[in-house]
Order: C-alpha cells, then sequence, then structure tokens
C-alpha cells in the first residue's frame, strides 16, 4: 500500500467556537488536538495561531510555544506555519519564520474570497519565500488559480525556491476555484509541466473535503489534507469531534484507494525534508 502523508490543518483563521466547540484556539488546544490527530495517522500540521478572542494572531511567541508542544509529544511530526494574510498584517505574516519550523505556506498570488480579496502582491511573495530560503524551510506553494502556478515557476527561476516544492491546489473557496475534477487535472497537468520535481496535494473547502481526497488519492497524490480549518462537521448532521476524527475518516479513505497514513520518517522522506532527529 502506498504511505500518503495526512496533513491536518488544525486551527486556520476563520471558524470560531461558536461554530466547533471542539475548535482548538488555545496553545494548549493546539497542542492537544494535534496529539490526538497524530495518534490517528496525521504526519504534517498545518498551524494558524489565535488571539485570546480568537481572533488572527502573528504572534511569534504563540507559534514557538505550538512548534516546542508539538515536537515534545508528536516526533517527527511535520510542522508547517501559515504566512496566509486573513485578518492578518501583512508586515507580520513572516514574522515567526525565525523559529524555522519544517514547512511553510506560500500563496503566490492575490484571488477573491468569499467577501474579500487575499491580497499577495509580489514583493511580499518574494520576501516571503527569500526568508523560507535563508531559514531552510520547506514552501507548501498555495495555488487559488491558474497563475499562481506561473507566479511559482517565477520563484524557482529566480532561485528563491528549489524546483521541488510541495505544492496544494485549494478547492471549493467561493469565488476561487471550484472542487471541480476536470479543474484539478487541468491545474495537475499544468504542474506536471512546469515544475515536474514537484510534489502535491490538493484541499477540499467544506463539504467538499472528502470529496476532493478521493480525487487526489485516485491520482497518486502525495499526500491528503483535512482538519478543522477547511470543514467542521463529519456530515450534514454532525459536527466533527475534533480533527483527529477528520484524521480517521481521512485514513479511511486511504485504505479505500489502496492507500495507507505514511509515517513521520516516509512523510519526510516523500517531501524531502530532513529526517527527524531521535525522540
Amino acid at each position: 500500500m502506498k504511505p500518503v502523508v495526512i496533513a491536518v490543518a488544525i486551527t486556520g483563521s476563520v471558524p470560531r467556537k461558536k461554530d466547533n466547540p471542539a475548535l482548538p484556539v488555545t496553545v494548549a488546544e493546539q497542542i492537544e488536538s494535534t496529539h490526538a490527530a497524530y495518534e490517528a495517522g496525521a504526519t504534517l500540521v498545518h498551524v494558524h495561531v489565535r488571539n485570546d478572542d480568537e481572533t488572527p494572531s502573528s504572534e511569534a511567541n504563540r507559534f514557538g510555544e505550538v512548534l516546542e508542544g508539538i515536537r515534545r509529544h508528536c516526533p517527527g511530526m511535520i510542522v508547517q506555519f501559515s504566512t496566509g494574510g486573513r485578518g492578518r498584517d501583512q508586515n507580520a505574516r513572516g514574522g515567526a519564520l525565525g523559529l524555522r519550523p519544517d514547512m511553510a505556506s506560500l500563496a503566490t498570488g492575490t484571488v477573491n474570497f468569499p467577501s474579500i480579496i487575499y491580497e499577495n502582491a509580489p514583493a511580499l511573495v518574494e520576501q516571503l519565500a527569500a526568508a523560507m530560503k535563508e531559514h531552510h524551510i520547506l514552501p507548501e506553494i498555495e495555488i487559488f488559480d491558474l497563475s499562481h502556478l506561473y507566479a511559482m515557476q517565477r520563484l524557482i527561476g529566480m532561485g528563491l525556491i528549489n524546483d521541488r516544492p510541495h505544492v496544494q491546489f485549494v478547492m471549493g473557496i467561493k469565488n476561487a476555484l471550484p472542487a471541480d475534477e476536470y479543474v484539478l487535472d487541468c491545474l495537475l497537468s499544468t504542474l506536471k509541466r512546469l515544475a515536474p520535481n514537484a510534489t502535491w496535494t490538493a484541499a477540499g473547502i467544506g463539504a467538499t473535503q472528502s470529496q476532493v481526497i478521493e480525487w487526489v488519492l485516485k491520482r497518486g497524490g502525495d499526500a491528503v489534507r483535512t482538519g478543522m480549518e477547511d470543514n467542521i462537521r463529519i456530515d450534514r448532521d454532525r459536527l466533527a469531534s475534533g480533527n483527529a476524527e477528520l484524521v480517521q475518516v481521512a485514513a479511511a479513505l486511504c485504505d479505500r484507494h489502496g492507500a495507507r497514513p505514511a509515517t513521520p520518517e516516509e512523510a519526510r522522506r516523500a517531501l524531502g525534508l530532513p529526517l527527524a532527529m531521535p525522540a
């Protein structure tokens, strides 16, 4: 069975506890939820942090506390910081990169979201990419539009990222890429032409989460993504009990498609990351 990296996006910047009380917001909750997801089979965690009032934060100390807790309780797990801009000061989005997580997200272009413009000006994108290069952080290239693949190619040509980035297609956000299997095939064929050495995954937002996971598995993707950042429900009638339950759903889908959750060592090898130091 092929090992597949299960990435869990534990918190994000949009859901609130009023939407699902199991959403991990505090540092302690995030560490505990990540550990439960790790035990369920996740080997990559995508981290946002929140202020005490649940609004998005860029506070490096909070990122550092989450990083330290995950490394203590989840040996070998890949830690990926968000540099996303929803609700965060543009100038602070890369402020935690000096903590040297294994990975960080990097959106390569601007896109419409349901009620805002998610702004990623070329100068900011290049600044974030340069900081990731300086700190030996692998970028996960967040693709919200076909043009963002060409922006990624320019970054490769500039030497700001290497020719083996990890790419994530984000599907199902209103006004951006739809959750459409044909669209995924178009994006994937373009990626393979522009960056044939790249690894890849796709994220389905909301009710599309499981469907997009299956599309990725059918196409031999390197990773799948789940978690409460993207989806807070198991089905229309029931909220998820936590990130671990969503990871269990993803693991069951892997099994259905002849795959299995990668171990931490396998995940690191698949994405070209250094192997974790022994616990």
